[in-house]
């Protein structure tokens, strides 16, 4: 609505000695008013207009997620095979999600899978699917090795940079 409009409804509610006039046109509402004269009951010739508050967006705080509790003690001999366990790890290379959607180890339920543990893979392979907005991504292995575990169940939700398998280099 233009302001020569607005200007000539505030003339014509005045006219007519109305005490309010509501215009509503989809998320435009405007309202008149007409407030009395503190020395006479009558309306005065001075509408007020009011405009309509526009809608206000506001960003709620993103809550911040609880730090992980510590690891439980462990005895001595875990603690050893938890080191080794750990300096093996260190040796192994990752192949990790490129997106968030939903994992899948092979192309359909009645096809093997991609690879498994202890099959090498080399550059280029196709190791999975994943599935983004009803769209099927072949991701492939950028690293050469052979599986030594697969991180991920099948048909399940990865995120971003998620490590989906560890590699032995070859």
């Amino acid at each position: 609505m233009e302001f020569s409009q607005i200007q000539e409804l505030i003339k014509m509610v005045g006219r007519a000695k109305l005490t309010e006039f509501v215009l509503k046109e989809g998320d435009f509402k405007l309202i008149i008013r007409n407030q009395p004269t503190p020395d006479s009951s009558s309306l005065t010739t001075q509408p007020m207009v009011i405009p309509a508050a526009q809608p206000m967006v506001t960003m709620a705080p993103q809550a911040v997620p609880p730090a992980p509790p510590p690891p439980p003690k462990a005895d001595a001999p875990a603690a050893a095979g938890a080191t080794a366990e750990e300096a093996n790890a260190a040796n192994l290379l990752t192949i990790k999600s490129p997106m968030v959607g939903t994992f899948y180890r092979s192309a359909s339920p009645d096809k093997p899978p991609f690879t498994k543990v202890g099959e090498v893979v080399e550059v280029g392979d196709t190791v999975c699917i994943i599935e983004a907005m009803k769209l099927f991504n072949e991701i492939e292995s950028d690293l050469k090795g052979k599986v030594v575990k697969v991180l991920v169940e099948d048909a399940s939700p990865v995120e971003y940079d998620q490590p989906l398998f560890l590699l032995e280099p070859a």
